[in-house]
């Protein structure tokens, strides 16, 4: 997997930026944050995103987003009782589908990257994004600063 971009590794590069308390369940046997646990602080920070984007009750009935492709890049061991900074912002649109990235950081340093393909679907099918989603996802895009 090649390394991510430099601006991946800054938190002002996106638009979104949570802490979240790491938990002592979320460590292996090595005591260093489990590859399970990163995928589940990825995924808080994506859903806050996805929510802040478009609420789940202000969305057409027809309309369902899905998780098409997880990439998680890990960098550095993360620590347990230390909390982590998820920052995450859009990546890419596509026709019916979006990439959001994310960075992970703890105690001032990028410890893992995450890119998440979401395809959206209408009526069972891949239709191409509305122009109000459109909208809404390029206010939060990710970029180099």
């Amino acid at each position: 997997m090649p390394k991510p971009e430099s601006w991946r590794l800054n938190p002002a590069s996106y638009p979104v930026c949570i802490e979240l308390q790491t938990r002592f369940q979320d460590m292996d046997i090595n005591g260093h944050l489990n590859n399970v646990a990163f995928a589940a602080l990825f995924e808080s920070g994506r859903v806050l995103l996805n929510r802040d984007v478009r609420p789940l009750d202000e969305r057409p009935a027809n309309e369902r987003t899905m998780v098409a492709a997880v990439e998680i890049n890990y960098l550095a061991e993360g620590n347990f009782p230390d909390p982590v900074q998820i920052a995450t912002g859009i990546g890419r649109l596509g026709t019916s589908s979006w990439t959001i990235v994310q960075a992970m950081f703890q105690n001032g340093r990028c410890i893992a990257t995450c890119d998440t393909v979401v395809v959206c679907r209408t009526d069972g099918q891949a239709k191409p994004l509305r122009a109000e989603t459109v909208a809404e996802l390029e206010e939060k895009l990710a970029r180099a600063v």
